[in-house]
């Protein structure tokens, strides 16, 4: 990977599924796609940015077309199909072949659009995880890795600091927010990413078992794209050795699927690939890929308040508080930026496939 940005706010675009959707005369659909600039766009859509809207019986249409595809095949039709496209790893098994595939694509046909990689670090990653990330952007030197980690926090050390030790246990789903969500949401917005790549599939198991190969998350205002749902752990694993993949060392340590070193343990036989995340516990997915993201920001106020009605103001609260305004900064500023993107004109670059301003 030839370069690498840090990130510790701007509005995303927006993609929609669309049940009924009424055009007036003038309105124009090319090839199933429906434009949201129309000044008839449905409520909820965000004039002049590059959203684009999917009707459900197009999106099944799509995925019935793609379930027919081979996994590189699925990658190279969505690089064409999508713009602001990036991929989103944590360099597990999955993703590592979607990032070899990627490379091989990119050097077949240099005039694919690129697709950049997004990977969130929230600090308690294991040793392994980190070498293998060093690995890897040396082996594929073009890809261009951006990094989130929480806000305001560059260490683990740091992250006790400001949020407090053993937040993962004593408030998991806080910490999921802190670490996971809201990186997220801030690395989707500042890249103003409209589709992404990811590395779930169905025999991981849990709540992946049904998964499309495209998804609207209607919360983020993006599409997921599963390019390797239907492929099997002994399918990814023969692919990573047979094009001598990089991978992480745990894997030759009874680990299948590798997350934060504090949640994550080696699978016994006969187990999920995924029964060593969060081993236990009634989870199976760390926020970024569930409905209930939000959830995080929900409990913190319930923290708040109840540590109002009994008076106390600890630090911890008080640091609670500060995190709450930081939350409330965030979306402020998300909603600023989105308004200020409504008076501009953008325009898509056909040859980057990458969404850019007119000049006046």
């Amino acid at each position: 990977m030839d370069s690498t940005s840090y990130s510790s706010q701007t509005s995303s675009p927006r993609l929609q599924a669309l049940d009924n959707m009424k055009l007036s005369e003038n309105e124009e659909i090319e090839s199933g796609y429906a434009s949201a600039s129309s000044s008839s766009s449905l409520a909820g859509s965000t004039s002049n940015l590059p959203q684009i809207s999917l009707t459900k019986p197009h999106l099944r249409y799509l995925n019935q077309q793609m379930e027919k595809m081979t996994p590189i095949e699925r990658l190279r039709f969505s690089m064409h199909l999508f713009p602001n496209l990036y991929q989103t790893t944590a360099f597990g098994l999955t993703g590592l072949v979607t990032i070899d595939m990627l490379s091989k694509l990119a050097a077949s046909d240099p005039t694919l659009p690129s697709v950049e990689a997004i990977f969130l670090d929230t600090l308690y990653h294991f040793p392994e995880t980190y070498d293998l990330v060093s690995r890897v952007q040396a082996q594929y030197p073009a890809i261009k890795l951006h990094i989130y980690k929480p806000d305001g926090a560059e260490t683990a050390a740091e992250f006790e600091e400001k949020y407090g030790e053993g937040l993962y246990d004593s408030a998991a789903e806080l910490y999921d927010w802190i670490a996971k969500v809201e990186p997220q949401q801030r690395a989707y917005a500042e890249l103003k990413v409209a589709a992404v790549f990811t590395g779930r599939r169905r025999s991981q198991g849990g709540e992946r078992d049904k998964i499309p190969i495209l998804e609207v998350d209607e919360e983020r205002g993006i599409i997921k794209i599963n390019p390797l749902l239907d492929w099997s752990f002994a399918q990814v694993q023969a692919y990573i050795k047979d094009n001598d993949v990089p991978y992480n060392d745990l894997l030759d340590r009874g680990y299948k699927s590798v997350g934060d070193w504090h949640s994550t343990s080696p699978v016994a036989a006969g187990e999920d690939e995924r029964a060593g995340r969060w081993k236990g516990q009634q989870k199976t997915e760390c926020g970024i890929h569930n409905k209930k993201s939000r959830y995080a920001q929900f409990l913190l106020q319930q923290q708040l308040k109840e540590g109002g009605e009994k008076g106390a103001a600890t630090k911890a609260e008080q640091e609670q508080q500060q995190l709450a305004s930081a939350l409330e900064k965030v979306e402020r500023e998300q909603s600023e930026a989105e308004e200020r993107e409504k008076q501009q004109e953008l325009r898509q670059d056909f040859a980057t496939g990458r969404w850019v301003t007119v000049s006046a």
